[in-house]
C-alpha cells in the first residue's frame, strides 16, 4: 500500500473469537475491534496504562452510586487499584453513603423497584424511587437526624474545605459502620486512605440542606453553629494537587477518569486554567490521559458531553497527547465499569500488588503552602496578577 495511504489507515480490523480468550481483559483488548466496542476498548486500555505506570489518577463521578451500591461493587476497588490522587463527587453521593449505617438490619434498606412502576402508589406508600431502586421515606428522615447531629460536633465548628468535611464525615460514618457491622462505604474508605474527596457544588445536596437548617437556628439565636465552607481554599487545594502531580509526583503527569460528567467533571478540569490563566504560572499543562464515559450526546453543547479534544482548546488537556491518550465513550458508565474494573483486577493480580495510597489529604497543608510560595516568590507572576486588579483603558466604556 502506498505510504500516503498508510498514514491515513491504522491496524487491521480483526476480532478474536471470545471463545478463544483466556480472560475478560483479553476480550477487551482482542474482541472489540470497531465501533462502540472499540471506544470501550480504548477506555480500558487507557486505564490499564495509567494503572500500570502508576500515574496519579483523578476520578470524577456523577450519579447516585452510593444508593445503587456501585461504590462497593467497583468504585472502591478502582480507587484501591489505581494511584488515585483525589475523587470529585456530588453532595448527594456523600449523603446517600450513610443510609446503610442508620439502623441495625440484616439487609440494605435500598430495595429493587419497578422502573416503570406507579409513582403515585410509591408516594402513597412512602417509598422514594431512584431509577430502579427504592427505599422507605423514613430513611431520609433518619439520615437527616444523623447528619444534623454530626454537623453539630466540635470538629465541624469552623470554616473548611469540602475535602475536610468529607474526611470528618467519613470518620463519623466509619464509627457507625463498625458499630452496626456494615461493610465500609465510600467516605469511610476514602478517610482511611486519606484520599481527598471534593464536592464541586456543595450547596446542591441534603447534607447542605441540613446545615442550612442549623444556620437558620443559629441566626434565630436558638443554637450556636460555626460550620461553613471555604470555597476559595477548596479550589486552591485542588490546584495544589494538580501542581504536585505535574512537578512533584514520581510520574510528573496526571490522568483523569470522568464518569457521568456534570459538575464533578468541570470542577476537576479547573486546576489547569486556574494555574495558567488566573495565576499566570509557566509550564502548566492539563491532563495527559483522559478517559470518559458520559451519556449526554456531544451535540447538546454541555460540559458533560464534550469530548477531551474540546478541553484541549481550553488548556485542560495536554495538546501533545490527546490524540492517542484520550477517549470518550457515550453510554451508561454503570453498565461498563464493573466489567472494566474486573478485567483490570485480573490483569494486575498477575503482575503486581495494588500500590500504597498516595494519602494526599494528609499532605494538603504542605502542598498548598508550596503552591502559595511558588506564586508569591515569582515577581513576574505577581506583577501579572496585580495588573488584573485594574480595568485597562481598552476595556473601559
Amino acid at each position: 500500500m502506498p505510504s500516503d495511504k498508510c498514514k491515513l489507515m491504522g491496524n487491521e480490523v480483526a476480532g478474536k473469537p471470545v471463545t478463544e480468550c483466556h480472560n475478560l481483559g483479553e476480550v477487551f483488548k482482542k474482541s472489540l475491534p470497531a465501533f462502540g466496542g472499540a471506544a470501550l476498548r480504548r477506555v480500558y486500555e487507557a486505564l490499564e496504562k495509567v494503572i500500570e505506570k502508576r500515574i496519579p489518577l483523578v476520578v470524577t463521578c456523577a450519579g447516585p452510586i452510593t444508593i445503587s451500591d456501585q461504590h462497593r461493587a467497583w468504585l472502591i476497588p478502582l480507587l484501591n487499584m489505581a494511584q488515585t490522587a483525589y475523587l470529585t463527587v456530588t453532595d448527594a453521593i456523600c449523603y446517600h453513603d450513610g443510609h446503610d449505617c442508620l439502623r441495625s438490619q440484616s439487609e440494605r434498606p435500598i430495595r429493587e423497584v419497578d422502573l416503570y412502576g406507579d409513582d403515585a402508589k410509591f408516594r402513597d406508600n412512602g417509598i422514594i424511587r431512584v431509577t430502579d431502586t427504592g427505599f422507605q421515606e423514613q430513611v431520609l428522615f433518619d439520615q437527616d437526624i444523623v447528619i444534623t447531629e454530626i454537623l453539630q460536633r466540635p470538629e465541624f465548628q469552623k470554616r473548611m474545605t469540602t475535602t475536610e468535611r468529607n474526611y470528618l464525615l467519613g470518620l463519623c460514618y466509619a464509627e457507625r459502620e463498625e458499630a452496626l457491622g456494615v461493610a465500609p462505604g465510600l467516605l469511610s474508605t476514602c478517610a482511611k486512605m486519606e484520599l481527598p474527596v471534593f464536592i464541586g457544588a456543595p450547596a446542591d445536596g441534603s447534607v447542605f440542606l441540613n446545615s442550612m437548617k442549623l444556620w437558620l437556628l443559629a441566626r434565630l439565636g436558638k443554637i450556636s453553629y460555626g460550620f461553613d465552607y471555604d470555597l476559595h481554599e477548596d479550589v486552591f487545594e485542588s490546584c495544589a494537587y494538580h501542581h504536585w502531580g505535574l512537578f512533584d509526583s514520581e510520574a510528573k503527569t496526571l490522568a483523569i477518569m470522568v464518569l457521568g460528567g456534570g459538575v464533578p467533571k468541570n470542577y476537576s478540569l479547573q486546576p489547569e486554567p486556574t494555574l495558567s490563566q488566573i495565576f499566570f504560572l509557566g509550564d502548566i499543562r492539563g491532563y495527559d490521559f483522559d478517559a470518559q464515559i458520559v451519556s449526554a450526546p456531544v451535540t447538546d453543547g454541555s460540559l458533560s458531553s464534550c469530548w477531551p479534544a474540546e478541553a484541549v482548546s481550553w488548556g485542560k488537556i495536554n495538546p501533545e497527547t490527546y490524540i492517542t491518550q484520550t477517549v470518550s465513550l457515550q453510554g451508561d458508565y454503570s453498565t461498563y465499569m464493573p466489567l472494566i474494573v474486573r478485567a483490570l483486577v485480573e490483569e494486575r493480580s498477575q503482575i503486581s500488588a495494588s500500590p500504597s495510597p498516595l494519602r494526599l489529604y494528609s499532605q494538603r497543608e504542605e502542598l498548598k503552602e508550596r503552591l502559595r510560595l511558588k506564586i508569591e516568590s515569582d515577581s513576574e507572576v505577581m506583577a501579572k496578577i496585580m495588573a488584573t486588579l485594574h480595568l485597562p483603558e481598552e476595556l473601559q466604556t
